[in-house]
């Protein structure tokens, strides 16, 4: 079995499409591009709000356990 993308450019195109299908000679799957557009989505996101590098990630880390500790200790 091969699987291949197609574009149709003209409806009489996708009505044969529909006929083969019918005939049980192929079969359609519409594409679901949710995927895509959350990918592009999160690649805007990150443009506008870099990724955190891990020394940024791990600076912060620590701070947040001081401050934690120091917390402790006060009580």
């Amino acid at each position: 079995m091969e699987t291949l993308e197609v574009k149709v450019l003209n409806p009489q195109a996708k009505q044969l499409l529909l006929e083969l299908e019918t005939l049980k000679l192929i079969s359609i799957k519409e594409a679901n591009y949710k995927v895509m557009e959350l990918l592009e989505s999160l690649r805007k996101k990150t443009e506008i709000y870099p990724v955190p590098t891990f020394e940024e990630i791990t600076k912060e880390v620590e701070k947040v356990r001081e401050e934690r500790y120091a917390s402790e200790q006060a009580t």
